[in-house]
């Protein structure tokens, strides 16, 4: 048994980061359903493969709010973080090996992060790209992908605001962002008020300069 394992949100300002695994005893089933990387995807390509993976073989999918990774920042980095949620997937879905994005600069040092937190062996593959690389990464990848965007679905509903992607070099989500401070002087809900843009935000509306971020200039 194979897995795979790759989140979707790791960097954006709003939002959750959700990482999914797939567990497979060959990836033939993959291959024959074309998956490739989920950035490489249309949205609708995307929501049309996600249940056929689903049918391959086991999966985990964890969906990590922002005030978790908020309040996890506070005691370790990101990498760190990511690794022990990979790890978490990865017990769960107890493969011989596992094939995972790495998202350590250092491969192996990702890899090790990994293994320390799993109770039992497992051969771990940390590759920088492994979802171009490996199917089985590729359709995790893509299940993680749909279930974040149908999270951020669910808060511009709850928000009744266009909020776009929830990433810094996404106007739209600055334009929403600038606006609700402007509006209400703090941080809207599902922010992660421990990024630099959360808080050079949170500064101007203190100092009244919001308009340096506005349409087209942040």
């Amino acid at each position: 048994m194979i897995c795979g394992v790759d989140e979707a949100g790791r960097g954006p300002v709003i939002g959750p980061m959700v990482v999914a695994g797939l567990a497979v005893e060959s990836d033939v089933p993959l291959r024959a359903l074309n998956v490739r990387d989920s950035k490489k995807l249309s949205p609708e390509r995307r929501e049309a493969l996600a249940p056929e993976i689903r049918k391959v073989g086991p999966f985990e999918i964890l969906v990590v709010s922002a005030a978790d990774i908020d309040a996890t920042r506070a005691q370790m980095s990101l990498n760190d973080y990511e690794a022990r949620l990979f790890a978490t997937v990865i017990g769960r879905l107890k493969p011989e090996v596992a094939y995972v994005d790495s998202a350590d600069v250092n491969e192996f040092d990702f890899r090790r992060a990994i293994a320390s937190q799993l109770s039992y062996e497992v051969e771990i593959i940390s590759k920088h790209g492994a979802d171009d690389l490996f199917p089985v990464v590729s359709a995790a990848s893509i299940l993680a992908k749909v279930v974040r965007d149908a999270e951020m679905r669910k808060i511009e509903a709850e928000l009744g605001a266009k909020i776009g992607s929830g990433y810094s070099h996404d106007q739209e989500t600055i334009d929403f962002l600038v606006k609700w401070l402007g509006e209400k002087g703090t941080l809207p809900p599902y922010t992660r008020a421990s990024w630099d843009t959360a808080r050079r935000l949170l500064s101007a509306a203190a100092t009244h300069k919001l308009e340096e971020f506005g349409s087209g200039k942040s």
